[in-house]
């Protein structure tokens, strides 16, 4: 009988182990915990591809598990100049991948540009498209996605066009957003939805102006100013991963700024001084303008019908977490009563933090098992 409790107890753990042990090797910090888990990861290859969308073709990268799949999943990152080869991208899709799905990883060219547009929207649901019709990677014709940052808004818009109808299996939305005017508003302000205040992430704002320049400058000074502006991201988006690369693309955009005529030069002095309060006065008004349209913003759009899982950090100041709750009850609102979410300490925006409670850290691996199950 004991042997038998043991066996049914061991039956019940284990996938909650498997959740666990995905996250710990994410986040590279195991350690001892994550040896004693009897977790097998499945070999895996890589392939890169060409995806057609109705803008060209599109570089990616498929990520097969040894001894096939029955599933797919595509990965698009959020805002980052990297491509398929970005780490923290290869290290996301590859282990995802171990658990036993054919992976698509797919950067988002504007997005890679650090650009926010309803092209990406139509990136995501043409590659979505061209997946679930590929039986030999989404046997079922069904796909799921999975969306960080910038791009889980824009998938829970995609994963809602009557194109992909039967066609979602599910949509992952990892710090996305639900309406994207509302967090360029809390980016050019602090201010969140409730009326509380969280000092908002210098990144974001320079985010804003990059799309908001033909209405600040002279038309013969928008090319050096985003040249100069896209050093400055790209050396942002470096910080965590190339520190000494970083270091020469900050100094390499302050050279520019010299350059520069005005008022060019003053906004990129604000972008190296990180200044968010001259910008977000300057930049507020556009918001609208700027990310109006439905196919940026998730509660702007036709809801999904697909079981949606929105994860986000709890302290997230690139987009704040209101935004999953609010996400989740539009959503519900509009007939998709399925969707799961959690605020995490352990994310800050689309990183794993260390120093967590367990508590904490028993509803990331439930609530992490739960989305791993609905992909299989």
């Amino acid at each position: 009988m004991a042997a038998l409790v043991l066996l049914v107890a061991a039956w019940l753990v284990a996938p909650y182990v498997r959740s666990a042990a995905f996250i710990l090797d994410l986040a590279g910090t195991g350690g001892w915990a994550r040896r004693l888990m009897p977790v097998r990861v499945r070999p895996v290859t890589a392939r890169d591809v060409q995806v057609p969308t109705r803008y060209g073709d599109e570089a990616a990268r498929v990520y097969e598990p040894a001894g096939g799949s029955t599933r797919g999943l595509i990965v698009f990152p959020g805002v980052h100049a990297g491509g398929i080869d970005e780490p923290r991208l290869v290290a996301f899709s590859r282990r995802l991948a171990s658990t036993g799905a054919n992976v698509l990883s797919m950067p988002l060219p504007d997005l890679r540009e650090f650009r926010i547009t309803p092209r990406s929207t139509d990136v995501i649901e043409d590659a979505t498209l061209w997946l679930a019709a590929n039986r030999a990677l989404a046997p079922s014709g069904r796909v799921g996605l999975v969306g960080v940052s910038f791009a889980g808004g824009l998938a829970l818009v995609a994963a809602g066009r009557e194109s992909l109808a039967g066609k979602v299996q599910l949509v992952v939305s990892l710090g996305g957003h639900a309406d994207l005017p509302r967090v360029m508003t809390y980016l050019c302000t602090g201010v969140m939805p409730d009326g509380t205040t969280r000092t908002p992430h210098p990144y974001g704002i320079v985010l804003i102006l990059i799309g908001a320049l033909d209405h600040l400058v002279p038309a013969e000074q928008v090319e050096p100013l985003r040249a100069a502006i896209l050093t400055f991201l790209e050396a942002s988006s470096y910080d965590q991963t190339d520190v000494p690369k970083s270091k020469e693309l900050f100094e390499l955009a302050r050279a520019r700024t010299a350059g520069l005529p005005e008022p060019a030069r003053t906004y990129m002095q604000w972008v190296n001084e990180r200044n968010a309060a001259a910008l977000g006065e300057k930049l507020l008004p556009l918001v609208e303008t700027l990310g109006g349209a439905p196919a940026l913003s998730p509660d702007r759009s036709r809801a999904t019908a697909a079981p949606a899982f929105l994860l986000h950090g709890a302290g997230d100041n690139v987009i704040p977490s209101t935004e999953t709750p609010l996400a989740a009850a539009y959503l519900a609102a509009h007939g998709n009563a399925s969707a799961k979410w959690l605020l995490t300490p352990l994310l800050t925006h689309a990183t794993l933090s260390e120093d967590v409670a367990p508590a904490d850290a028993w509803q990331l691996v439930r609530f992490w098992k739960e989305m791993l199950d609905a992909a299989r």
